[in-house]
């Protein structure tokens, strides 16, 4: 009697409703978890991984949008008019994945690396080609690593492929003795070529390469999450609890955390020339927070042009003859450094 007493006193009823609360909300929590991380498995498998050997080839990743085919045929044709100048280039990176590219070979001291975004093979780049090579400069557009015919599984948002693109810009160095070298990024690419400049970079044990004389950056978002979750409702994908499942997915391929490896970190530790381009219809780099990078960045040589029509990494393709003379302008005003 004293038992049943003491479990029914009204003193402890409050302590007893909460702990069937905790019960059920744990439980409820790791149910949830079973349910949503396949879901999360999924969205990264089809955004981040190469998860079949006929995935991101050399192939136009979306024969069903107009614009990226349009895009796709323009650099087609540029890469034909200019074949007598390209020759197919490699090199083997620090984890031993060979990863392929094409040099277009003008004969100058300078060279521009066109670094696509996510899923992207060189051949996407051949479309942001023309007014560098208008410019006089040397081409050269690379397969990143788990695209087109380079090795590799996973895209890591930039960690990883920065460390690749040190490596490219070591290789025009040595094997071509070029010393003027200009990083075109777009979207994810973009990551990739602020990380690659910034001075301070815990991932790299060496200073910035001194021939980085000039960044073009693209659609560079504000961070990977954001632009994620962005793309997840582009998708009709659930974003609770799914985008936080997907960027711990993310960590564990790159080995670090997007959050802390994004373009709005790092753009402050970037001083030298820096040409952004932003589009005001882009729903995945928000026109907000892209003025936000622009406004934290310190070069002394920074430029921002904004383009009103135009889909996140298609502004070329909307407004060709602006975008060529500000790419042209831009490149040929620094390009004596």
């Amino acid at each position: 009697m004293n038992n049943v007493a003491w479990i029914a006193s009204p003193s402890w009823i409050p302590i007893i409703v909460l702990a069937l609360v905790a019960v059920l909300l744990i439980g409820g929590l790791v149910a949830m978890y079973f349910i949503t991380m396949p879901i999360a498995r999924k969205v990264t498998d089809f955004q981040l991984v190469k998860t079949s050997p006929d995935k991101w080839l050399r192939e136009c990743t979306a024969p069903d949008n107009e614009e990226q085919v349009a895009m796709w045929n323009e650099g087609i044709a540029w890469s034909d008019e200019n074949i007598a100048f390209m020759k197919e280039v490699m090199i083997v990176n620090r984890e031993n994945m060979k990863l392929y590219g094409e040099y277009y070979d003008r004969g100058a001291d300078s060279c521009v690396i066109i670094i696509p975004g996510r899923g992207e093979c060189l051949k996407y780049s051949y479309f942001f080609a023309k007014p560098y090579a208008d410019a006089g400069l040397n081409v050269l557009v690379i397969d990143q690593r788990a695209r087109g015919l380079s090795d590799g599984k996973y895209d890591t948002i930039g960690i990883k492929e920065h460390g690749d693109l040190l490596e490219w810009i070591a290789f025009l160095e040595k094997d071509h003795n070029i010393h003027k070298i200009w990083l075109h990024g777009v979207c994810i690419g973009a990551v990739s070529a602020i990380l690659a400049s910034a001075r301070e970079n815990p991932l790299r044990s060496t200073p910035a390469p001194a021939s980085i004389k000039g960044l073009v950056l693209e659609g560079a978002f504000y961070n990977f999450r954001e632009s994620f979750k962005e793309h997840m409702k582009d998708l009709g994908r659930p974003v609770f609890p799914v985008l936080d499942e997907c960027m711990h997915l993310v960590k564990k391929v790159a080995g670090e955390s997007t959050n802390k490896y994004s373009p709005y970190n790092y753009i402050d530790k970037i001083d030298i020339p820096i040409l952004f381009i932003y589009g005001r219809e882009d729903k995945f780099s928000r026109p907000v927070k892209s003025q936000k990078i622009y406004e934290k960045c310190k070069s002394p040589d920074k430029q921002i042009v904004w383009f009103e029509h135009g889909a996140h990494s298609h502004l070329r393709l909307t407004n060709h003859e602006e975008y060529d003379r500000a790419v042209i302008d831009f490149v040929s005003k620094y390009n004596v450094i």
